[in-house]
C-alpha cells in the first residue's frame, strides 16, 4: 500500500454495511468497543454512534480509511468541547488489512484532525493491556502510558486490565506527528 492509496472520509452510512463482520466474537467486539458495546454489532448501535455525529460541537467524530475506494479502517473520537479533550476510541482495521501496516498512518490522519482544532489540547485512550500491537501502534505515534486500571472489564469469566494513554498538542512536534 503507498500513502497516496490510503485516504480519510468522514464515516459514512455505506462504510458500516461491513463492519459488523470485522468482530465476529463478544471478546472482539468488546476489545474494540468496550464494554457497552452489545453483541452482535447492529445496525441500531452504529445508528446511535453515528447520531452523535451533528451539531456545531457534536459528541462524537466517526472516520474511516478507504484503501482503492474500499472501507480498510475505522476510528472514532469522543469531544469533550468544554475541556477541550478528544478520546479516541473504537480503531479497527478491516480484517483483510491487517498486517499491511495501514494503523499508524491512518490514525496520524486522525491525530491530525484532532489537532487541528485549537479547541482541542489533549488526545487520550483507553486500550486493553494484552492488545500489543495497538499499544505500539500508540506508542509510535507519540501517546504516553499514564496509567492502568486494573480488573477494570469483565468478559465472560475473563477480567481485562486497562491501560490510559495521553498525547497533548505540545507533545508533537512543530507542524506533524511522530
Amino acid at each position: 500500500m503507498t500513502k497516496t492509496e490510503l485516504q480519510i472520509e468522514n464515516f459514512a452510512e455505506d462504510h458500516a454495511r461491513e463492519l459488523p463482520t470485522w468482530f465476529p466474537t463478544l471478546r472482539s467486539l468488546i476489545q474494540w468497543g468496550g464494554p457497552d458495546v452489545r453483541f452482535p454489532l447492529d445496525k441500531d448501535q452504529i445508528e446511535a454512534m453515528v447520531a452523535e455525529t451533528t451539531g456545531r460541537q457534536p459528541k462524537r467524530w466517526i472516520f474511516s480509511a478507504l484503501v482503492r475506494g474500499v472501507v480498510a479502517g475505522h476510528a472514532q473520537v469522543a469531544l469533550d468541547w468544554q475541556n477541550g479533550v478528544a478520546r479516541l476510541s473504537r480503531v479497527a482495521i478491516n480484517p483483510s488489512f491487517r498486517g499491511q501496516g495501514l494503523a499508524l498512518p491512518f490514525l496520524t490522519l486522525v491525530v491530525r484532525r484532532v489537532f487541528a482544532v485549537a479547541a482541542f489540547e489533549r488526545l487520550e485512550l483507553n486500550v486493553y493491556t494484552f492488545n500489543a500491537a495497538a499499544i505500539r501502534t500508540y506508542r509510535g505515534l507519540g501517546f504516553i502510558e499514564e496509567g492502568i486500571r486494573r480488573s477494570s472489564v469483565k468478559v465472560g469469566d475473563e477480567r481485562w486490565d486497562t491501560a490510559i494513554y495521553g498525547l497533548l498538542r505540545s507533545d508533537l512536534p512543530k507542524g506533524h506527528v511522530r
